[in-house]
């Protein structure tokens, strides 16, 4: 089964696709959308485009586990997801995915705007691999 992972962000979005057996993650990069609507459009096409079979959605919670308006914002991108896909979409805990990929990038070395450029997409793949390993 073919999975797309997001990273929803208010300017970037971070995505991640595995293989065609959901065994292993392949590639990522991000997408630019100045709203969530645009976002979901352009998800959307990318699902369909790379014949996604489920979508795996970052939720960012609290370190206690609670919900906040980023949870929120998530969701509703989630339900975004499913009107225009059709498509079952996964809320995943996304906790400490970005600060996870802040470090593998600065120690590959990546800097500044080539890491801010990078950071999403880096952070869809560990929600993806997070996914792919819970499902083992």
């Amino acid at each position: 089964m073919k999975l797309m992972a997001v990273d929803y962000g208010d300017a970037r979005t971070g995505v991640a696709f595995s293989d065609p057996y959901g065994k292993i993650t392949g590639d990522a990069f991000t997408v630019a959308a100045s709203s969530m609507t645009k976002a979901s459009v352009a998800l959307a096409a990318l699902a369909e485009e790379r014949g996604a079979e489920l979508i795996v959605l970052g939720l960012p919670l609290n370190m206690d586990g609670s919900r906040g308006p980023r949870s929120e914002a998530s969701e509703a991108l989630a339900a975004m997801l499913r009107d225009r896909t059709g498509l079952e979409v996964v809320l995943w805990d996304e906790r400490l995915t970005t600060v996870d990929a802040h470090r593998i990038l600065s120690e590959a070395g990546r800097r500044g705007k080539k890491r801010k450029e990078r950071i999403d997409a880096v952070a869809a793949s560990l929600i993806l691999e997070s996914y792919m390993d819970g499902m083992r």
